[in-house]
């Protein structure tokens, strides 16, 4: 069980429990986060959660225990299902439209019923024989009667790094191919068979922007449910400043100065920058609040 309250209880130990689902279905209590197209309603800064005697046709799984211990379910309706709730459309957002609006503990329950969700919906047949597949362990597994195979929801390791100047005074951002110059990034990209993340990210690097790394280090990791991502963030040192995007991918790399980055973030670009909801943003807003903080501190020596 969490133990912090930032944390989602995910209530594994109920997983085993013969008829789980069906009783917290019927239970007084129980809520409801209802997904619909890998998007969720969301009011007041919150997922809404509704009752089980609200929704319909739907895949169930169960989510954990809410904020004051009721159970959380996650229902997975079809993309033809009534809006719950009589709720327009424009009340069901995906994660880039949520933004940096959750707190910690709802960000994590959208992420959690998103990836869940995307895995009942795409993962119903067995990879090894093609039958059709029973639903477990409260809707973490799945198991083929056929050829006794077992399957569960997948998680892909992907690399992003945020790459600075060897002077430390610029950072290095890629217009991906797919945003049409529109917006700048950090780079990113999945770990391949055989690969460790430091060296998926040294190759990313040179594949993407030409560029040679040093002094590479983690800063944190992300679930990133689109389509079933765990985003690994890293920052580095460029060795030089060559770079040269590779045209395909990524069709421009910029250093940016430390003023253009607080341009971007102020929103009166240059560029534009990734939401706030992304690690990219948040390696983007470190590097530049680390540059300032160390602005600071010299000028507190000099003043010395």
């Amino acid at each position: 069980m969490s133990t912090r309250s930032d944390i989602l209880d995910r209530a594994a130990e109920l997983r085993a429990e013969p008829g789980v689902l069906d009783r917290l279905r019927a239970a007084q209590g129980t809520r409801v986060v209802v997904v619909r197209d890998r998007r969720i309603r969301v009011a007041d800064r919150a997922v809404v959660r509704v009752g089980a005697a609200e929704v319909g046709d739907a895949e169930w799984a169960l989510l954990g225990r809410d904020a004051d211990g009721a159970a959380l379910l996650l229902a997975s309706v079809p993309s033809e299902h009534e809006s719950i709730d009589a709720a327009p459309d424009e009340t069901w957002l995906g994660l880039r439209e949520v933004g940096g609006l959750l707190d910690p503990f709802e960000a994590e329950i959208f992420v959690t019923a998103v990836a869940v969700s995307a895995w009942l919906v795409d993962a119903r047949h067995c990879s090894r024989c093609g039958s059709l597949l029973e639903l477990r362990s409260a809707g973490w597994a799945r198991h083929c009667d056929v050829c006794g195979a077992e399957h569960f929801p997948r998680t892909d390791p992907a690399v992003i790094v945020a790459v600075e100047s060897p002077d430390g005074e610029r950072l290095l951002l890629g217009a991906n191919a797919a945003w049409r110059g529109t917006m700048y990034s950090c780079f990113a990209g999945f770990v391949e068979a055989g690969e460790s993340m430091e060296t998926t990210v040294h190759r990313e690097l040179a594949e993407e922007a030409g560029v040679r790394l040093r002094e590479l280090r983690y800063v944190a990791s992300q679930p990133w449910p689109y389509p079933r991502s765990l985003m690994v963030g890293f920052r580095a040192v460029a060795a030089d400043e060559h770079v040269a995007a590779d045209g395909e991918e990524i069709i421009d790399v910029r250093w940016l100065t430390r003023d253009e980055i607080g341009s971007a973030l102020a929103g009166k670009g240059p560029v534009g920058l990734p939401s706030q909801s992304s690690i990219a943003r948040r390696l983007i807003e470190d590097w530049y609040r680390d540059g300032e903080q160390c602005g600071a501190l010299s000028e507190r020596s000099e003043a010395k």
